[in-house]
């Protein structure tokens, strides 16, 4: 692991001699942490042989690939996210969607709209066999007639064009009953279930329009679902706001509820939102990393691991090369779709008329937009390119950069800042977990 005397070398190595270095670095930690100008100059000599080895410094071949590649799967399409519904049952104050309206009117998808939805994504899949349908709300449920009759027309699908087709649910879980669990077992690959940790916390926004909240309706129902699924296929995906920076306790909730496959994330408001996370917010999200990061590693030794969305990462293979360039894919490969059959590059744009790329029935006809999608890639930010940790975000959230910055070759610079510092907790706990093989 890396402390804090190594970080210092790596970052003055290349612009600094080797005497700069260990003089600047042994007045600054000799007496504080009792360290030898021999020891330093014996880290540096290490430093300078990972560089000789091509393990630090090496030169970035990847950056003229980035276009090609993205051409490589022009037109191809692989994943849709069908907003089955636009209205939800909660009123939850900090949504980006507007309650699930987005900006609109409430409406619901049809079953005709669906199936040609469907249909759009197989004609515009190439030779992909395997395609991805995440249903999306509002609140998904609240169409769950048309949704189940939607899967059972993919499955015609399946065999008579040899696609095979993966079904995502997220849900606020108010309506799950039997039916849901049986259904969602039986066809949903993943269910992401919206559950914000604490009951104070989660009932501060996810509420009815009565105003009271969901915690005791849901919870039980989530654990039912997730005793169904034998505890596989499923995120618990929760919000955390300036409202609850210490988030760690949220996990600490879900894990005591019965729930270990986790997930925690940064809210989407805008600029100066009351739920929006401030610079005070920023150090104790940042100890709240550290110390998930602790605990993931304590709960492995009492052999209770779980896992945290954000720490998924392997030291060895990892995200191939495609998709550590280009990103989500956005706009290009994967794009939403609102009840009426219009495509936006995902689910966080819709309602941005300047990026509604086209509709089902006609395709891509903007195609305008559509290009700055598909060269929106890690090289296309200036930003990133000195970022140690740019080939992990992909250059960023598309929708976070718009919105903070108005363009989607922006920088989100709060979220990109929460991103290294969870890559670096991610790192750690990965490499602890290396050294007990």
């Amino acid at each position: 692991m890396v402390d804090d005397i190594a970080y210092d070398i790596i970052e003055m190595f290349e612009n600094h001699t080797q005497d700069e270095v260990i003089s600047t670095v042994f007045e600054k930690y000799g007496s504080e942490k009792s360290v030898t100008r021999e020891e330093i100059s014996q880290l540096y000599s290490d430093i300078e042989g990972m560089k000789k080895a091509g393990q630090l410094f090496t030169p970035d071949t990847f950056e003229p690939m980035a276009d090609k590649l993205k051409q490589k799967t022009s037109g191809v399409i692989k994943a849709l996210c069908l907003h089955v519904a636009h209205t939800c049952n909660l009123n939850c104050s900090y949504c980006f969607a507007s309650q699930g309206k987005y900006h609109g009117e409430r409406a619901i998808m049809s079953l005709e709209v669906g199936k040609r939805a469907l249909d759009f994504l197989v004609e515009n899949s190439g030779t992909r066999r395997n395609l991805e349908v995440d249903f999306f709300g509002g609140e998904p449920l609240m169409n769950f007639q048309m949704l189940k009759d939607l899967v059972a027309y993919a499955r015609e699908l399946e065999k008579k064009h040899n696609k095979n087709f993966r079904f995502t649910l997220t849900t606020n879980g108010i309506l799950i009953d039997d039916d849901v669990i049986d259904f969602a077992n039986r066809e949903m690959s993943n269910v992401v279930l919206s559950l914000d940790g604490r009951k104070e916390v989660h009932d501060r926004y996810r509420v009815d329009y009565a105003g009271n909240g969901s915690w005791e309706k849901i919870v039980p129902k989530f654990q039912r679902l997730v005793n169904a699924r034998g505890g596989k296929n499923y995120y618990m995906r929760g919000t955390f706001t300036h409202a609850n920076p210490d988030f760690l306790e949220d996990i600490k909730t879900m894990l005591d509820l019965g729930f270990n496959e986790l997930s925690m994330e940064p809210v989407v408001c805008a600029k100066g939102d009351k739920e929006e996370l401030t610079e005070a917010d920023f150090p104790v999200i940042c100890k709240q990393y550290e110390d998930l990061a602790k605990l993931m590693l304590k709960k492995d030794e009492e052999c209770k691991p779980f896992t945290f969305y954000h720490y998924m990462i392997d030291l060895k293979g990892g995200p191939c090369i495609y998709k550590r360039i280009s990103g989500c894919g956005s706009g290009t490969e994967y794009m939403a779709v609102t009840p009426w059959g219009d495509l936006y590059p995902c689910h966080q744009f819709v309602g941005e008329e300047k990026y509604k790329l086209g509709d089902i029935y006609n395709g891509v006809t903007n195609k305008e937009a559509q290009n700055e999608f598909a060269s929106c890639n890690v090289y296309a930010r200036p930003d990133c390119k000195d970022c140690w940790a740019k080939l992990y975000c992909s250059g960023g959230c598309a929708a976070n950069a718009y919105h903070a910055t108005g363009s989607v070759r922006g920088v989100y610079k709060y979220g990109c800042e929460l991103f290294k510092k969870r890559m670096e907790c991610a790192l750690m706990v990965a490499v602890a977990r290396a050294l007990k093989e």
